[in-house]
């Protein structure tokens, strides 16, 4: 028999994947919305989580942290959808909403899958201890999601919140921040997870899951 955490494990791995494949479609699904159609024209709006890995963000650095820290930490993402900003009717505001995008799929899928728990009594009739593995993978998927969007926010290029940041500010100032390097901020960003700077995001994203849980729960 396979044990419960091999199967929550593989099942919540499952889960983030598509996680991460939906944050990049809601970049692309609206960046096409604002009238640039880059990303739909080189089929990033699909689920097949092919086109969306990279092979050193989604794969390589991931399991280089994973076993460096001795399964103590995690960092990597998908390969983000192209964008030309030149496409938009108004660059800043476009680019804006389609950065902010990401996170807030991220929190509904979190939604999601907290109304699931209506479901979980339905997995007893399969097995006694299929009710509690259930109510496990959504607790550790929700606060993944979480996860997703609160550090997403993080206003470092090339991450989400820089665009949102960027929206306010002088266009002098926002493009000269927007034009910081992937891989320098990448690094900044690396950094900050090495140094502990985002250690208040667990916390954050623990809290945001217990009282989602609490308030489905409240309402079923």
């Amino acid at each position: 028999m396979i044990p419960a955490d091999y199967v929550i494990g593989f099942v919540v791995i499952g889960i983030l994947v598509y996680s991460v494949v939906l944050h990049e479609i809601a970049h692309a699904v609206v960046a096409d919305w604002c009238g640039d159609p880059t990303s739909r024209r080189l089929g990033r709006i699909t689920l097949d989580p092919i086109p969306h890995i990279d092979p050193v963000m989604t794969i390589a650095l991931p399991l280089v942290l994973y076993i460096v820290s001795s399964g103590n930490m995690v960092f990597g993402g998908a390969k983000p959808v192209p964008i030309n900003p030149m496409n938009f009717r108004q660059p800043k505001r476009d680019m804006m909403l389609v950065a902010i995008a990401g996170p807030i799929t991220n929190v509904l899928i979190a939604v999601v899958l907290a109304l699931l728990i209506n479901t979980v009594p339905l997995f007893g009739y399969f097995n006694d201890h299929a009710p509690q593995l259930a109510l496990r993978i959504i607790a550790q998927s929700v606060m993944l999601n979480f996860v997703l969007a609160v550090f997403n926010m993080i206003p470092i290029p090339p991450l989400d919140g820089s665009k949102v940041l960027a929206a306010f500010m002088p266009n002098r100032l926002a493009y000269s921040y927007l034009s910081i390097p992937s891989s320098t901020g990448i690094l900044l960003v690396m950094g900050l997870v090495v140094l502990g700077g985002v250690r208040y995001i667990a916390p954050v994203a623990i809290s945001a899951t217990d009282i989602l849980l609490r308030t489905v729960n409240f309402m079923s």
